[in-house]
Protein backbone atom coordinates (compact mmCIF):
# COMPACT_ATOMS: atom_id res chain seq x y z
CA UNK A 1 0.00 0.00 0.00
CA UNK A 2 1.02 3.70 -0.54
CA UNK A 3 1.31 6.46 1.45
CA UNK A 4 2.58 9.86 1.25
CA UNK A 5 5.67 10.95 3.43
CA UNK A 6 4.54 12.84 5.68
CA UNK A 7 1.88 10.18 6.90
CA UNK A 8 5.13 7.66 7.01
CA UNK A 9 6.93 10.24 9.21
CA UNK A 10 3.82 10.49 11.80
CA UNK A 11 3.68 6.79 11.89
CA UNK A 12 7.37 6.77 12.50
CA UNK A 13 6.72 9.40 15.39
CA UNK A 14 3.92 7.38 16.67
CA UNK A 15 5.60 3.41 16.83
CA UNK A 16 8.49 1.99 18.23
CA UNK A 17 11.97 1.84 17.55
CA UNK A 18 10.97 -1.86 15.64
CA UNK A 19 8.12 -0.38 13.81
CA UNK A 20 5.66 -1.63 16.32
CA UNK A 21 2.70 0.19 18.13
CA UNK A 22 3.07 0.60 21.98
CA UNK A 23 0.29 3.44 22.59
CA UNK A 24 -1.38 4.87 25.65
CA UNK A 25 -5.14 5.65 25.36
CA UNK A 26 -6.32 8.37 27.44
CA UNK A 27 -9.02 10.25 25.31
CA UNK A 28 -12.62 8.82 27.78
CA UNK A 29 -14.66 11.47 28.34
CA UNK A 30 -18.01 10.12 28.95
CA UNK A 31 -17.05 6.85 30.22
CA UNK A 32 -14.40 8.42 32.56
CA UNK A 33 -16.89 10.51 34.07
CA UNK A 34 -19.30 7.79 35.00
CA UNK A 35 -16.06 5.44 36.32
CA UNK A 36 -15.27 8.88 38.72
CA UNK A 37 -18.66 8.89 39.77
CA UNK A 38 -21.43 6.68 38.82
CA UNK A 39 -24.40 7.89 40.31
CA UNK A 40 -23.73 11.29 39.05
CA UNK A 41 -21.48 11.56 36.41
CA UNK A 42 -22.46 15.29 35.38
CA UNK A 43 -21.52 16.34 38.78
CA UNK A 44 -17.89 15.56 38.02
CA UNK A 45 -15.84 18.87 38.47
CA UNK A 46 -13.83 19.56 35.55
CA UNK A 47 -10.88 19.77 37.84
CA UNK A 48 -10.97 16.34 38.84
CA UNK A 49 -10.83 14.91 35.44
CA UNK A 50 -8.20 17.88 34.51
CA UNK A 51 -6.18 15.95 37.25
CA UNK A 52 -6.57 12.61 36.73
CA UNK A 53 -5.80 13.24 33.12
CA UNK A 54 -2.39 14.99 33.88
CA UNK A 55 -1.66 12.37 36.46
CA UNK A 56 -1.86 9.76 33.69
CA UNK A 57 -0.42 10.95 30.89
CA UNK A 58 2.46 12.11 32.72
CA UNK A 59 2.94 8.82 34.28
CA UNK A 60 2.97 6.92 31.43
CA UNK A 61 2.96 9.04 28.11
CA UNK A 62 7.03 8.78 28.71
CA UNK A 63 6.96 4.88 28.25
CA UNK A 64 4.00 5.18 24.77
CA UNK A 65 5.12 5.06 21.57
CA UNK A 66 2.47 7.77 21.49
CA UNK A 67 -0.76 8.78 23.57
CA UNK A 68 -4.20 9.29 22.54
CA UNK A 69 -6.02 12.12 24.17
CA UNK A 70 -8.86 14.53 23.58
CA UNK A 71 -9.48 18.28 23.00
CA UNK A 72 -12.31 19.11 25.40
CA UNK A 73 -10.33 17.67 28.44
CA UNK A 74 -6.73 16.42 28.11
CA UNK A 75 -4.99 17.91 25.37
CA UNK A 76 -4.86 22.13 26.97
CA UNK A 77 -3.66 20.95 30.41
CA UNK A 78 -1.16 18.28 29.58
CA UNK A 79 0.50 19.99 26.80
CA UNK A 80 0.69 23.43 28.82
CA UNK A 81 1.62 21.33 31.89
CA UNK A 82 4.26 19.25 30.22
CA UNK A 83 2.59 16.11 31.14
CA UNK A 84 2.61 14.88 27.80
CA UNK A 85 5.88 13.72 27.12
CA UNK A 86 7.58 15.57 24.16
CA UNK A 87 8.84 12.42 22.69
CA UNK A 88 5.67 10.75 22.50
CA UNK A 89 3.34 10.88 19.09
CA UNK A 90 0.14 12.91 19.64
CA UNK A 91 -3.19 10.89 18.40
CA UNK A 92 -6.24 13.13 19.10
CA UNK A 93 -9.97 12.11 18.89
CA UNK A 94 -11.78 13.71 16.27
CA UNK A 95 -15.32 12.38 17.18
CA UNK A 96 -17.40 13.60 20.03
CA UNK A 97 -18.25 11.20 23.22
CA UNK A 98 -21.08 8.69 22.70
CA UNK A 99 -23.53 8.82 19.65
CA UNK A 100 -26.61 9.59 18.41
CA UNK A 101 -29.54 7.76 17.11
CA UNK A 102 -31.14 4.59 18.43
CA UNK A 103 -29.08 2.26 20.16
CA UNK A 104 -29.91 -0.11 17.19
CA UNK A 105 -29.13 2.14 14.54
CA UNK A 106 -25.83 4.64 16.50
CA UNK A 107 -24.10 7.31 14.45
CA UNK A 108 -21.05 8.84 14.99
CA UNK A 109 -20.89 12.66 15.59
CA UNK A 110 -17.94 14.94 15.24
CA UNK A 111 -16.61 17.53 17.57
CA UNK A 112 -18.01 21.08 16.59
CA UNK A 113 -15.49 23.55 16.11
CA UNK A 114 -12.97 21.04 15.29
CA UNK A 115 -10.77 19.15 12.53
CA UNK A 116 -8.45 17.43 10.81
CA UNK A 117 -6.40 20.67 9.79
CA UNK A 118 -7.32 22.14 13.89
CA UNK A 119 -5.22 19.07 14.87
CA UNK A 120 -2.57 19.39 12.81
CA UNK A 121 -1.68 23.07 14.21
CA UNK A 122 -2.27 21.44 17.27
CA UNK A 123 0.67 19.58 16.83
CA UNK A 124 -1.23 16.10 16.02
CA UNK A 125 0.58 13.17 14.65
CA UNK A 126 -2.61 11.09 14.04
CA UNK A 127 -6.22 10.90 14.00
CA UNK A 128 -8.61 8.89 15.81
CA UNK A 129 -12.01 8.17 14.87
CA UNK A 130 -14.00 6.13 16.61
CA UNK A 131 -17.37 4.91 14.42
CA UNK A 132 -19.91 3.02 15.81
CA UNK A 133 -20.44 0.08 13.37
CA UNK A 134 -22.62 -3.16 12.29
CA UNK A 135 -22.38 -4.23 8.85
CA UNK A 136 -26.07 -4.97 8.77
CA UNK A 137 -27.38 -2.10 10.22
CA UNK A 138 -29.50 0.49 8.33
CA UNK A 139 -27.38 2.96 8.44
CA UNK A 140 -24.12 1.03 7.58
CA UNK A 141 -23.73 2.89 4.60
CA UNK A 142 -23.90 6.12 6.18
CA UNK A 143 -21.14 5.17 8.68
CA UNK A 144 -18.97 4.22 5.93
CA UNK A 145 -19.38 7.48 4.25
CA UNK A 146 -17.87 9.28 7.23
CA UNK A 147 -15.13 7.07 7.35
CA UNK A 148 -14.26 8.13 3.63
CA UNK A 149 -14.62 11.49 4.28
CA UNK A 150 -12.23 11.71 7.65
CA UNK A 151 -9.94 9.63 5.36
CA UNK A 152 -9.76 11.97 2.89
CA UNK A 153 -9.22 14.63 5.21
CA UNK A 154 -6.30 13.25 6.62
CA UNK A 155 -4.75 12.58 3.78
CA UNK A 156 -5.18 15.98 2.74
CA UNK A 157 -3.32 17.05 6.00
CA UNK A 158 -0.99 14.09 5.78
CA UNK A 159 -1.90 12.26 8.77
CA UNK A 160 -2.46 8.85 9.25
CA UNK A 161 -6.17 7.87 10.71
CA UNK A 162 -5.93 5.47 13.55
CA UNK A 163 -10.03 3.86 12.97
CA UNK A 164 -11.67 2.46 15.86
CA UNK A 165 -14.48 0.42 14.82
CA UNK A 166 -17.29 -0.23 17.67
CA UNK A 167 -19.37 -3.47 17.56
CA UNK A 168 -23.23 -3.24 18.89
CA UNK A 169 -26.27 -5.13 18.94
CA UNK A 170 -28.85 -4.44 16.25
CA UNK A 171 -31.31 -6.43 18.16
CA UNK A 172 -33.17 -4.20 20.84
CA UNK A 173 -33.32 -7.99 22.80
CA UNK A 174 -29.61 -8.54 22.24
CA UNK A 175 -27.33 -7.04 24.76
CA UNK A 176 -24.10 -8.86 24.24
CA UNK A 177 -23.61 -10.72 21.55
CA UNK A 178 -22.85 -14.30 20.97
CA UNK A 179 -19.37 -14.54 20.09
CA UNK A 180 -19.88 -16.07 16.35
CA UNK A 181 -21.80 -12.91 15.80
CA UNK A 182 -19.14 -10.72 17.55
CA UNK A 183 -16.01 -12.25 15.60
CA UNK A 184 -18.46 -11.98 12.30
CA UNK A 185 -19.22 -8.91 12.73
CA UNK A 186 -15.69 -7.56 13.77
CA UNK A 187 -14.00 -8.96 11.45
CA UNK A 188 -16.60 -7.90 8.43
CA UNK A 189 -15.89 -4.65 9.41
CA UNK A 190 -12.21 -5.17 9.19
CA UNK A 191 -12.96 -5.89 5.91
CA UNK A 192 -15.27 -3.47 4.61
CA UNK A 193 -13.84 -0.24 6.56
CA UNK A 194 -9.96 -0.82 6.51
CA UNK A 195 -9.90 -0.46 2.84
CA UNK A 196 -12.02 3.14 3.30
CA UNK A 197 -8.80 5.20 4.05
CA UNK A 198 -8.18 3.84 7.31
CA UNK A 199 -4.11 3.93 7.64
CA UNK A 200 -4.00 1.78 11.07
CA UNK A 201 -7.26 -0.10 12.68
CA UNK A 202 -7.88 0.42 15.88
CA UNK A 203 -9.60 -2.93 16.96
CA UNK A 204 -11.79 -4.98 19.51
CA UNK A 205 -10.40 -8.39 20.30
CA UNK A 206 -13.04 -10.67 17.83
CA UNK A 207 -14.45 -12.55 20.81
CA UNK A 208 -15.84 -12.14 24.18
CA UNK A 209 -12.90 -14.06 26.49
CA UNK A 210 -15.74 -13.91 29.17
CA UNK A 211 -17.78 -16.46 26.60
CA UNK A 212 -14.42 -18.54 26.05
CA UNK A 213 -11.12 -19.25 27.38
CA UNK A 214 -10.35 -21.28 24.55
CA UNK A 215 -7.21 -19.51 23.23
CA UNK A 216 -7.33 -21.79 20.61
CA UNK A 217 -10.30 -20.12 19.56
CA UNK A 218 -8.81 -16.60 20.16
CA UNK A 219 -5.77 -16.88 18.09
CA UNK A 220 -8.01 -18.00 14.92
CA UNK A 221 -10.50 -15.46 15.46
CA UNK A 222 -7.62 -12.66 15.58
CA UNK A 223 -6.20 -14.15 12.27
CA UNK A 224 -9.10 -13.88 10.54
CA UNK A 225 -9.37 -10.52 11.56
CA UNK A 226 -5.47 -10.08 10.26
CA UNK A 227 -6.57 -11.60 7.37
CA UNK A 228 -9.16 -9.18 6.76
CA UNK A 229 -7.73 -6.21 7.45
CA UNK A 230 -5.97 -4.89 4.48
CA UNK A 231 -4.03 -2.32 6.99
CA UNK A 232 -1.96 -2.94 10.33
CA UNK A 233 -4.00 -3.36 13.25
CA UNK A 234 -3.37 -2.15 16.65
CA UNK A 235 -5.28 -3.83 19.88
CA UNK A 236 -7.54 -2.02 22.21
CA UNK A 237 -8.25 -3.00 25.70
CA UNK A 238 -11.97 -2.46 26.40
CA UNK A 239 -11.44 -2.11 30.02
CA UNK A 240 -10.71 -5.87 30.65
CA UNK A 241 -8.14 -6.60 33.63
CA UNK A 242 -4.49 -6.55 32.91
CA UNK A 243 -4.06 -9.97 32.94
CA UNK A 244 -6.16 -11.45 30.44
CA UNK A 245 -5.55 -8.04 28.50
CA UNK A 246 -1.32 -9.26 28.50
CA UNK A 247 -2.86 -12.75 27.11
CA UNK A 248 -5.09 -10.93 24.60
CA UNK A 249 -1.54 -9.17 23.49
CA UNK A 250 0.11 -12.29 22.90
CA UNK A 251 -2.30 -14.22 20.90
CA UNK A 252 -3.13 -11.06 18.92
CA UNK A 253 0.40 -10.01 18.01
CA UNK A 254 1.39 -13.63 17.15
CA UNK A 255 -1.66 -13.45 14.81
CA UNK A 256 -0.60 -10.27 12.98
CA UNK A 257 -1.29 -7.40 15.12
CA UNK A 258 1.21 -4.58 14.99
CA UNK A 259 0.72 -3.41 18.45
CA UNK A 260 -1.57 -1.95 20.88
CA UNK A 261 -3.52 1.66 21.83
CA UNK A 262 -4.23 0.58 25.26
CA UNK A 263 -5.58 2.58 28.22
CA UNK A 264 -8.02 1.11 30.92
CA UNK A 265 -6.32 -2.21 31.21
CA UNK A 266 -3.19 -0.12 32.73
CA UNK A 267 -4.61 2.71 34.79
CA UNK A 268 -8.03 2.36 35.40
CA UNK A 269 -7.29 1.62 39.32
CA UNK A 270 -5.90 5.05 39.60
CA UNK A 271 -9.19 6.92 38.95
CA UNK A 272 -10.88 6.73 42.56
CA UNK A 273 -7.27 6.96 44.02
CA UNK A 274 -6.03 10.73 45.08
CA UNK A 275 -2.89 12.29 46.17
CA UNK A 276 0.09 10.28 47.17
CA UNK A 277 -1.95 7.20 46.33
CA UNK A 278 -3.10 7.44 43.07
CA UNK A 279 0.82 8.64 41.90
CA UNK A 280 2.44 5.93 43.50
CA UNK A 281 0.12 3.16 41.81
CA UNK A 282 0.89 5.25 38.31
CA UNK A 283 4.12 5.39 39.13
CA UNK A 284 5.16 1.52 39.85
CA UNK A 285 2.08 -0.48 38.89
CA UNK A 286 0.39 1.53 35.54
CA UNK A 287 4.19 1.90 34.67
CA UNK A 288 5.54 -1.97 34.90
CA UNK A 289 2.37 -2.69 33.14
CA UNK A 290 2.39 -0.95 30.28
CA UNK A 291 6.37 -1.74 30.35
CA UNK A 292 5.33 -5.33 30.45
CA UNK A 293 3.02 -5.01 27.54
CA UNK A 294 6.07 -2.78 25.42
CA UNK A 295 8.23 -5.34 25.61
CA UNK A 296 5.75 -8.26 24.68
CA UNK A 297 4.26 -6.36 21.82
CA UNK A 298 8.16 -6.01 20.68
CA UNK A 299 8.60 -9.53 21.29
CA UNK A 300 5.39 -10.75 18.98
CA UNK A 301 3.96 -8.44 17.27
CA UNK A 302 4.03 -7.61 13.10
CA UNK A 303 5.80 -4.18 12.28
CA UNK A 304 3.49 -2.24 10.34
CA UNK A 305 6.34 -1.38 7.51
CA UNK A 306 5.23 -4.39 6.14
CA UNK A 307 2.11 -3.25 5.08
CA UNK A 308 3.81 0.45 4.26
CA UNK A 309 7.18 -0.51 2.38
CA UNK A 310 9.30 2.27 1.38
CA UNK A 311 9.08 2.33 -2.89
CA UNK A 312 11.92 3.54 -4.67
CA UNK A 313 10.05 7.56 -5.64
CA UNK A 314 10.34 7.58 -1.90
CA UNK A 315 13.79 6.90 -1.46
CA UNK A 316 14.81 8.99 -4.62
CA UNK A 317 12.30 12.12 -3.68
CA UNK A 318 14.33 15.23 -2.24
Amino acid sequence: MSISLGVRRALQQCAQPDSTFAMLAMDQRGSLLKAINPDNPASVPRTDVLALKRAVIGALSPHASATLMDVEYGYGTCVASGALSGQSGLLLALEKSGYDGDPTERRTKLLDDWSVGHSRRAGATGIKLLVYYHPDAPNAADQEGLVREVAQQCAEWDLPLFLEPLHYSIDANVKTLPNAERRRVVVETARRLTPLGATVLKAEFPVDVKQTQDQGEWAAACAELSAASVTPWVLLSAGVDFDIFLQQVRVACTAGASGVLCGRAVWKESVPLAGEARTEFLATTAVDRFRRIAALVSETARPYTDFYPVSTGETAAS
